[in-house]
């Protein structure tokens, strides 16, 4: 096959938005293209930019590589959530871009770069995943996300994902074990399960939660060291998931499940389950031994009163999470939120937000300083030319998390689990010796 060009990329967002560029690279790849993480090199001509808005502030980091692209003369094609949510007003708004795709049409790549002009953006967007292309992986370490499901049941609040996702779709069992002893087989050490729902997983595929029986069939890989569940809805969260992930032994005991917040009548507004938080976290930690739990909650969604607040951080206090992220509402169009009352003002989100952080982060370091002289599972992400070696402990997911520096006399690779015994800590990352 004829060599063709060499075709730069940026990619912005979650990890879900990632496996699509992958997905994207492998059809470049497939077809004869290489691809530069390096699209500011001058013989880049052509830029794939994978956006994301989920919330303004992504959107606007999105925008101001776009407009650095476009200044340093590079024909884009622009992809993903943004040209998906605003396919009417970016190609007035920005014309010196011709070519746009959606965030279903990722398979559509190669039309658009060997088309000078490419619009292909569906009113509903319906997922579905390239099960013949094999994904070209972007990110160093040991790790790989397995996306196994798109879209979303739910409708929440202040959510544009089902608007620019589409329904939820999982992908067959069987793709997703093959894809995993693929990942295994190529050095892969742990795989990390996404999707806007995890515990939704087979509902439409197999008319109930398949979750639990997909982790059992993952936990028979026989190269493979850790599976992590990210992004667990409570919904479907039933005592049968929470035995299956307690009795595996390669499935961390690590959830992330956001919350969003604690009392019943913001999470009416929100349009989330209005469950008793405290029962179900209690629950989890009585079933899953040594679970670490991530969430993250909303501030200052429409109508939070001080009373409603004060719960959620009462609520942190009590629940002593492993990991928590805060997030000042975000106002978007075409969301139920949008349009509630009252909306409230930017001092008090950014005021209720910095407290939580606050409060969280002396929860996490006194959780740290908690693990002192113990010992905890790691696996090995880097070893430095200076002998630095960089892991995470199991409470932690990659970007998202700390780490956990340690000293080791043996010899150790990426990829590799040990267990590290931790000397000291800060509020996020911690210290030990193999």
């Amino acid at each position: 096959m004829k060599k063709k060009e060499t075709i730069g990329i940026l990619q912005f967002g979650c990890a879900k938005n990632l496996v699509d560029m992958e997905l994207m690279l492998g059809l470049l790849v497939k077809n004869g293209y290489s691809y530069s993480l390096d699209p500011d090199d001058e013989k880049i001509k052509t830029v794939i930019i994978n956006t994301c808005s989920f919330i303004a502030d992504a959107e606007k980091e999105s925008v101001s590589a776009i407009l650095n692209m476009i200044q340093k003369g590079k024909r884009i094609i622009l992809t993903g959530c943004l040209p998906q949510k605003h396919p009417i007003e970016l190609p007035k708004l920005l014309p010196e871009i011709k070519n746009f795709i959606g965030t279903c049409e990722y398979d559509k790549i190669i039309e658009a770069i060997e088309n000078k002009e490419y619009y292909n953006i569906s009113n509903e967007p319906n997922y579905t995943y390239c099960e013949e292309v094999k994904r070209e992986q972007i990110t160093v370490g040991s790790s790989s996300y397995i996306k196994i499901a798109e879209g979303c049941y739910y409708n929440c609040g202040y959510c544009v994902i089902p608007k620019l996702r589409g329904k939820y779709k999982s992908r067959k069992m069987e793709n997703i074990i093959n894809e995993a002893k693929e990942l295994a087989n190529k050095g892969v050490s742990e795989v990390i399960l996404i999707a806007q729902d995890t515990t939704s997983y087979g509902l439409d595929l197999y008319k109930k939660p398949m979750l639990a029986t997909l982790l059992t069939e993952l936990n028979k890989i026989e190269n493979l060291n850790w599976i992590r569940i990210m992004y667990a809805y409570p919904t479907n969260f039933d005592e049968e998931l929470m035995n299956t992930i307690n009795n595996l032994d390669k499935v961390v005991k690590y959830i992330d499940i956001p919350l969003q917040h604690s009392h019943t009548e913001v999470l009416k507004r929100m349009k989330r389950p209005a469950i008793d938080y405290r029962k179900f976290i209690k629950n989890l930690r009585k079933k899953i031994k040594n679970v670490a739990i991530r969430t993250t909650f909303i501030v200052g969604y429409p109508g939070e009163t001080e009373e409603e607040y004060q719960d959620l951080y009462e609520f942190i206090k009590e629940m002593k999470f492993d990991k928590a992220g805060v997030f000042e509402y975000s106002r978007e169009k075409n969301t139920y939120a949008y349009s509630l009352k009252p909306q409230i003002k930017a001092n008090i989100k950014k005021k209720r937000r910095n407290a939580l952080m606050k409060l969280q982060k002396e929860i996490s370091s006194q959780i740290n300083k908690n693990c002192h002289n113990k010992t905890i599972q790691c696996i090995i992400e880097e070893i430095h030319s200076d002998g630095k070696i960089v892991a995470r402990s199991y409470k932690d997911a990659p970007e998202v998390d700390g780490l956990v520096y340690i000293k080791s006399n043996e010899y150790l690779t990426p990829g590799d689990i040990v267990n590290v015994k931790i000397t000291k800590s800060t509020s996020y990352d911690m210290y030990g010796i193999v």
